[in-house]
């Protein structure tokens, strides 16, 4: 009897093992990449959809073409975070690795003027001007491809560029004389090959600043990181983590939506909370000196192209953005402000160029239209000092009690808005740190 049990068991024992090595088998899922680490590959790879956004934008929607120089009107404020001291130039360069393209460059003496070369990500690769080329401010510059060889003229300034695209944009101060700046502004000219070859820009998804890209950013990760060379030193390092949350992603649908909630839940909240306030903060103001030159701060490069796409480095200009008032209340159009500067502390005093400050709504960071056509305060406007040499910027819907007309800059009535101070060719103690421009004070 016992024997027969034994047997029985024995062959239960049997079939059960061939019944589970006939089963099909179910794969342990990977666990994937941590939370943290997708919106960390999110916040490496928006800076650069933003830029993609762009080129989209200026290429499929206004049909600016490539290597083709936009003369912006003296005074426009048809785009994106306008300075309107200057007359801006703009254009999309393309150049492949059998071909350059030469921009020229006019004489210009006694005012400002620089062309502002920018990478696919929003990071600056030169500015052309008398101090970064004292011995060859103007002329010819041929943009070549990175690691390239085409023909260039003689006598033209080799400026390698890491992508096939490059963004240029130009300023020339108005100061005082427009009409003189206007013709400065069109003596900035191309020279193209007619052969050259120029691949359309990558398809981005719709999104807009109120409603940033979601997890889709995922979708098309080797083309996007391809496409330009980035100068952030962990470039390869967050390139390689963004491919890992994108085959993940595409791994199953249960993937797809843990990303997809991660990026709407945890990296689209960070990035909006950290635009609303970063880098260095005092008074109501906001500053990052890694502007233009971004090392490997992906959030202030994020930032940066999202609020004033094409900034330039702080040694060119600096930027200083308001959103909040000195109690940090965000700033709104039916309240009154001043920002007074100590009579020792005055922004003309600060710069070796010359300063602007531009009101602009949020989020989209246009200029806000109102009766008097009044967008900005500079160091062209005819400004009046208080009694004690002090300078007060006025800011409200209507004229605030006690203002100066001359000082006041008009807001929108019951909607939100940005500040945003422009310091050109600043001295150093305002690259340092040391010089901060005073609070944005509520006032009654």
């Amino acid at each position: 009897m016992k024997r027969l049990v034994l047997f029985l068991c024995c062959a239960l024992i049997g079939f059960a093992s061939l019944t589970a090595c006939n089963k099909p088998q179910v794969e342990s899922a990977s666990p994937g990449p941590a939370d943290q680490q997708i919106v960390d590959s999110y916040t490496y790879l928006y800076g650069r959809y933003l830029v993609l956004q762009q080129e989209n934008l200026d290429i499929k929607v206004e049909k600016v073409g490539y290597n083709k120089i936009k003369y912006n009107p003296l005074g426009s404020a048809a785009f994106v975070n306008p300075n309107l001291d200057v007359a801006y130039l703009e254009a999309w360069l393309a150049v492949d690795p059998t071909h350059a393209v030469i921009l020229n460059v006019p004489k210009i003496t006694g005012r400002y003027y620089t062309a502002e070369l920018l990478n696919g990500w929003g990071e600056v690769i030169t500015n052309i001007n008398e101090r970064n080329y004292p011995k060859t401010p103007y002329g010819k510059f041929a943009l070549v491809m990175k690691g390239t060889n085409p023909d260039i003229p003689a006598g033209a300034v080799r400026v390698e560029v890491p992508c096939t695209k490059t963004k240029m944009l130009a300023r020339v101060e108005l100061k005082g004389t427009p009409l003189i700046a206007k013709k400065l502004q069109e003596q900035f000219t191309l020279t193209v090959p007619e052969d050259i070859k120029i691949d359309p820009p990558i398809t981005v998804p719709k999104f807009t600043n109120a409603k940033p890209i979601g997890g889709e950013i995922f979708d098309n990760v080797e083309e996007v990181v391809a496409s330009c060379e980035d100068a952030m030193p962990k470039a390869s390092e967050m390139q390689a983590l963004a491919r890992q949350v994108e085959a993940y992603r595409k791994s199953s649908e249960q993937a797809k939506t843990h990303v997809d909630e991660v990026v709407n839940t945890k990296a689209i909240p960070a990035f909006l909370a950290g635009a609303k306030g970063f880098g260095t903060q005092k008074g109501g103001w906001s500053v990052s000196y890694k502007a233009g030159k971004f090392g490997d701060d992906m959030m202030a490069r994020d930032i940066i192209n999202y609020g004033g796409l094409w900034a330039n480095e702080i040694k060119e200009a600096i930027y200083f953005v308001g959103l909040t008032d000195s109690d940090k209340g965000l700033l709104n159009g039916d309240n009154a402000y001043q920002i007074r500067f100590p009579a020792d502390a005055l922004p003309s005093s600060e710069v070796n160029a010359f300063w602007s400050m531009t009101l602009y709504s949020v989020p989209d960071y246009r200029v806000v239209d109102n009766p008097m056509k009044r967008y900005n305060l500079s160091s062209q406007s005819p400004l009046k000092k208080n009694a004690d040499g002090s300078l007060s910027i006025w800011v409200g819907s209507s004229m605030p009690k006690g203002a100066l007309a001359s000082n006041w800059l008009p807001s929108p009535a019951g909607k939100g808005f940005a500040l945003t101070l422009r310091m050109y060719v600043s001295k150093d103690d305002v690259l340092d740190g040391k010089w901060f421009p005073p609070e944005i004070k509520h006032v009654p």
